[in-house]
């Protein structure tokens, strides 16, 4: 025990002095909380240039429908020809030209844009909404009731339902079911690269070892299972480490961007946006007043859904399935890459290790669905799968038994994978020359000594 400790040691004291493992370990999560951060923050950014868009509308059903905005303006052009505009699109400044055609029906309308680039999301999408609800305005209208801006204002609704899970002692907790998803997602996609990543390193170890016949002279102090023992076990040491400092700096780095977007998308700035539009149109603006609350409201919720999560389960089963998961891997890993002796042998050994891991990414996606369907379930009981699967349906809640019983085959898998793996180690971490198959590895098993 005191030599696996020993090789062990070494492995992750040899590891942890690297520039690559130094610079990687630290940089990684200024990755991570850019990925986290930069599409919210991507979408906070408000295009501030102002830009004039000429219509011309030759219904003249469509005058002064379009409002303009803080940085869109809209210019109606009565006095001169559509073509005549489009031909200066360049010279008269304009960002674009919205043509209204005069085969146009009341309720649908012809429409074309002229500009000289492609125009941006914002100025087609502030266009074609606000059409949109002036023909449905127009259409409701056509009916001829009484009091319909009423009725409209009393008909607009808005659902949301509030998810609530019940503890069997009676005790709720407010959830999120996109909340579950991403968990689900994130941590099972980590878990598939770190076990694939990791479990490589072990491989790329071995192989380097053998080539140097570094491996010669620790076999004659320590036993082959005592050597890859604890170069499994030194690796895992320097995975944990790398990723708690991942989780800690990427938590404080996104934890400090999220804060710095959530001061710069203030309610006043939604408020302002309202008191603007009310200006135009007052229907719209009580609809627009009410989805700002109901996004404030589902915002709150969105927090403490995330809050009542149970954290500790999470942590502590990712843990667990990554330790587990790694080991049984990087000790299948560790006996192909003492059977060859370059990398480039590899890829005919390490594909059937390997599938079982893309499976599961495969499986992931039905499980984020249906975490307690029978494929997702039987995938979380399968040892080789089990670490990115149940790690799937653990933000959903899993039973204790289903729990246990997928970490017992996982424990005990382990315990027969590594058996095996140190006797196919044994043997080839000695072995040069010798032609490689799963066929002879397998008859490696078998020798005795």
């Amino acid at each position: 025990m005191n030599k696996i400790f020993l090789i062990m040691q070494r492995e992750f004291m040899t590891r942890v002095r690297k520039k690559s493992f130094i610079i990687i370990t630290l940089l990684s999560p200024i990755f991570f909380a850019a990925i986290a951060v930069l599409p919210t923050y991507l979408a906070s950014l408000e295009v501030t240039e102002e830009r004039t868009v000429a219509v011309v509308d030759n219904t003249k059903d469509y005058i002064d429908v379009i409002p303009s905005t803080e940085y869109i303006k809209i210019s109606y052009i009565t006095d001169t020809p559509a073509e005549k505009v489009k031909e200066n699109l360049d010279e008269t400044g304009y960002y674009a030209l919205l043509v209204i055609d005069s085969t146009s029906t009341p309720f649908q309308p012809a429409l074309t844009i002229y500009s000289q680039k492609q125009p941006s999301i914002d100025v087609m999408q502030h266009l074609e909404n606000t059409l949109e609800k002036e023909i449905e305005n127009r259409k409701l209208k056509s009916y001829n009731i009484d009091n319909l801006d009423k009725i409209l204002a009393d008909v607009k609704t808005d659902v949301s339902i509030k998810s609530i899970k019940v503890s069997k002692t009676g005790e709720e907790k407010e959830s999120n079911t996109l909340i579950a998803m991403a968990i689900a997602y994130i941590m099972s996609f980590l878990m598939y690269m770190m076990v694939l990543i990791t479990g490589n390193q072990v491989m790329q170890g071995v192989i380097e070892e053998k080539s140097s016949r570094v491996v010669e002279v620790i076999i004659s102090s320590v036993k082959p299972f005592q050597m890859m023992t604890g170069k499994i076990l030194g690796m895992a040491s320097v995975s944990l480490l790398q990723i708690f400092i991942w989780v800690v700096m990427t938590a404080a780095l996104a934890g400090a961007g999220i804060n710095i977007i959530s001061e710069k998308m203030s309610p006043k700035v939604a408020t302002e946006q309202v008191q603007t539009m009310a200006q135009s149109n007052p229907q719209i603006a009580q609809a627009q007043e009410q989805a700002v609350n109901a996004a404030e409201n589902e915002g709150m919720s969105f927090l403490n859904a995330l809050k009542n999560q149970n954290f500790p389960l999470l942590i502590g089963g990712f843990i667990f399935y990554f330790l587990f998961g790694y080991l049984l891997y990087a000790a299948m890993f560790a006996a192909v890459g003492s059977a060859v002796e370059s990398i480039t042998d590899t890829q005919q050994l390490t594909l059937p290790i390997t599938m079982p891991l893309i499976l599961a990414i495969l499986v992931m996606i039905s499980g984020i669905k249906s975490p307690d369907g029978p494929l997702a379930f039987w995938f979380s009981m399968i040892p080789f799968t089990s670490p990115v699967i149940m790690l799937t349906r653990l933000p959903f809640g899993v039973p204790t038994w289903q729990l246990a019983l997928s970490a017992a085959l996982l424990v005990g898998t382990f315990f027969l994978i590594i058996w095996l793996a140190a006797k196919i180690y044994r043997v080839g971490i000695l072995m040069y020359g010798k032609k490689y198959s799963w066929k002879e590895m397998i008859k490696w098993i078998s020798y005795k000594g």
